[in-house]
């Protein structure tokens, strides 16, 4: 019984989450390749890690009111740290050792002396009771300050828990949340808060707004996953490292100088040696944390690129989906997944390793520093130059400074750790978006015209050279099929008339203006292109046509559904267009989602419309109907079919032949029919003789 039950519960050991192929040494190595086809090039200098910290204070302009007021209630929390200090040497030796208080001969610093006139000549139980009083309203305004709120999110190491925390936790690396409590600390915190929020959410939108703008043959190379992944967990980095860079120096060289400023006052008539010695530990730090900086920057770039890789898979299977189960591939799949994912992991196992290098470095150098500082103050309490309350105050303000100091030191190495987050969203940033090639402002006015391309050629980055010397004259009120064996260059050329594709060489020019001369927007707005794929959101069918015309009416929607034929099985729905369609539409058949895809493309009401195989899932009943409304619609238009299909095509006014990139012949279905030994001719009879087949 007892074996099987072990046997039942036995950890399934099928899918390698080791990284065998991998050593700790090889963590810190450069060079690790992810999923990434742009951004290669991930190593950075210090001065490059920099310009990217200060690059996101260019987002502040939109939190201005907040982050200043983050900043001066966060200012006002050090004033009770130049007390609490020095109430312990009051209580020690004026209440417990019951010492008289004699403001004249007590050793405080001058911002104590208007507390020290109160309590002067006063008994013990007395100052006890003022100094409970001062204690208890402070707690109920500000909280024990050392603790904060306690308010805040619980993380892991790794990545997308820690931008979470940044993001709806207050957190802003040093600067997180409150270290005051009580009615104070609750109000900071909540607009920490709002300050982290705004800021990461304008952030998200800007660079959301540069991926969903890029050039047509970037979107290609680039995965979703990663994309996905720099929109929600880098750009929280870029917050923190503007919280790391503006308040944590500020904070921390303000504390210390009146940490400094005190001990000077009160204690360096004593012994310049406690000066001295908590000094010390500012070149330790320095020296300690300067050296693991590169190593931090690169593993937490590789951290982050192995989690975005983790992202793609998923995204990839799950796309996919029906094509996974169908090939039996689930397995599969689940093993590339779970490998990823261990990778991913450990990737972030091994970024805590400089991290714990330097923290042990500094705790080596700093408790010897303590013990020694114990022993030389003992030393001057025995010998009557210090009282035991200053042993008190002195051991407190040590262990408060070397808390500073260490987190002085992992400053810096903060900075390298988000600055190569914040490089992987300002990446994509500084590409050239669509819009940027052309001529923003100067806005094409109603196509009334066409669409002329002379002479252009088109290459793609991988070198493959799609189009040779195109040249063609779209009409307003033609149809115009293109048409050519499989990798011809017929979608490329479509892609040329709402510039998806730029020319390599040549122009395209729409009512006599070259297409980068005129503003891309004015050029997109009056051209809809309805692509061979179904990119139909999961929502209703309305919000789909929404999408192609805002400002659509529910007559305009009617109307284009109905020239799609879209209307006989919209009839048949329980809620008509307000129904909501499954993940891509798939609650339709592929012939309703084709259909529907045609309609929100009329919907636009543009004047060029471009059908990448309009009629392939449609049955020739169907195709017949949507054949001759795409006439109709072709009146004050230009349409432009990509298809195979002959009936569809021989009703074009213009049927564009092509192969290997080049025009072959340009006319009409009859035209080039007479062409005996045409490709055009040629192509029909094989099609013919194949389904006659």
């Amino acid at each position: 019984m007892i074996r099987e039950f072990i046997q039942r519960r036995k950890v399934d050991q099928t899918t390698d989450t080791t990284q065998q192929d991998h050593t700790i040494i090889s963590g810190f190595k450069a060079g690790a390749q992810f999923d990434d086809r742009l951004d290669i090039e991930s190593e950075i200098s210090h001065l490059e890690s920099m310009k990217i910290v200060l690059r996101g204070f260019k987002w502040l302009k939109y939190v201005k009111a907040l982050f200043i007021t983050r900043w001066a209630m966060r200012t006002v929390i050090i004033i009770p740290g130049l007390f609490l200090g020095w109430f312990a040497k009051i209580v020690i030796d004026h209440v417990i050792l019951q010492v008289p208080l004699v403001a004249d001969d007590v050793n405080f610093p001058p911002h104590m002396y208007w507390l020290l006139e109160i309590l002067e000549g006063r008994e013990p139980l007395n100052i006890a009771l003022i100094l409970l009083t001062i204690y208890v309203f402070g707690l109920v305004l500000i909280g024990t300050r050392a603790g904060g709120t306690g308010a805040g999110l619980y993380t892991g190491r790794d990545a997308a828990s820690s931008a979470e925390n940044a993001v709806s936790g207050g957190q802003g690396g040093a600067f997180t949340g409150s270290e005051a409590g009580g009615i104070w600390g609750i109000t900071e915190w909540w607009i920490s808060v709002r300050l982290s929020q705004r800021y990461i959410n304008r952030l998200r939108t800007d660079l959301f707004k540069r991926l969903v703008r890029a050039p047509m043959t970037r979107i290609d190379d680039q995965a979703v996953g990663d994309s996905l992944y720099r929109t929600l967990y880098d750009t929280p980095m870029v917050f923190t490292n503007i919280t790391e860079t503006v308040f944590s120096p500020f904070f921390t060289f303000v504390g210390l100088g009146l940490t400094f400023y005190q001990l000077w006052w009160t204690y360096a008539e004593v012994s310049m040696a406690i000066v001295g010695l908590m000094a010390l530990m500012i070149p330790i730090t320095i020296f300690t944390t300067i050296a693991p900086s590169r190593w931090i920057r690169r593993m937490t770039q590789n951290q982050r690129a192995a989690g975005a890789a983790t992202t793609n898979t998923l995204e990839e299977t799950m796309n996919n989906i029906s094509a996974v189960q169908s090939l039996g591939a689930m397995k599969t799949e689940k093993e590339r997944f779970a490998k990823r994912s261990a990778h991913a992991f450990w990737r972030a196992r091994i970024s805590m390793f400089p991290w714990l290098g330097v923290g042990i470095i500094l705790q080596i150098v700093g408790w010897p520093l303590a013990f020694y500082l114990a022993w030389h103050v003992t030393n001057l309490v025995i010998d009557g130059q210090l009282t035991v309350g200053d042993f008190g105050a002195l051991f407190g303000m040590y262990m408060g400074l070397q808390g500073t100091f260490q987190g002085l030191g992992r400053l810096w190495l903060n900075i390298q750790d988000q600055a190569a987050a914040a490089r992987r969203v300002f990446f994509f940033m500084d590409l050239v978006a669509d819009d940027e090639e052309h001529k923003p402002g100067n806005e094409l006015g109603t196509i009334t015209e066409g669409v002329e391309i002379e002479n252009v050629g088109f290459q793609y980055p991988n070198g493959f050279v799609a189009l040779r010397d195109i040249n063609l004259q779209l009409n307003i009120g033609e149809v115009v099929a293109l048409i050519g064996p499989t990798g011809c260059g017929k979608t490329s050329l479509a892609y040329l008339l709402p510039a998806f594709l730029k020319p390599t060489t040549g122009r395209v020019l729409v009512d006599g203006f070259d297409v980068m001369d005129i503003d891309l927007a004015s050029l997109r707005k009056q051209t809809s292109y309805i692509f061979q794929e179904h990119f139909l959101l999961s929502e209703s069918i309305r919000s789909n046509l929404n999408l192609a015309n805002p400002d659509a009416t529910e007559a305009d929607m009617l109307r284009a559904l109905e020239a799609a034929s879209c209307m006989e099985f919209i009839r048949e729905l329980p809620d008509g267009i307000d129904t909501v369609l499954g993940r891509s539409g798939d609650t339709l058949s592929v012939g309703q989602q084709q259909r529907l895809s045609i309609a929100r493309g009329l919907v636009r009401d543009a004047r060029i419309i471009v059908l990448d195989e309009p009629t392939a899932a449609l049955d020739p009943q169907t195709e017949s109907v949507l054949v001759r409304s795409l006439r109709s619609e072709a009146g004050d238009r230009l349409v432009v079919v990509i298809a195979h299909r002959l009936s569809t095509i021989r009703q074009a006014d213009k049927i564009v032949f092509l192969d290997e990139g080049e025009i072959k012949e340009v006319g009409s279905h009859d035209e080039l029919m007479s062409h005996e030994d045409g490709p055009y001719r040629e192509f029909v009879n094989l099609q013919s003789s194949t389904q006659a087949a």
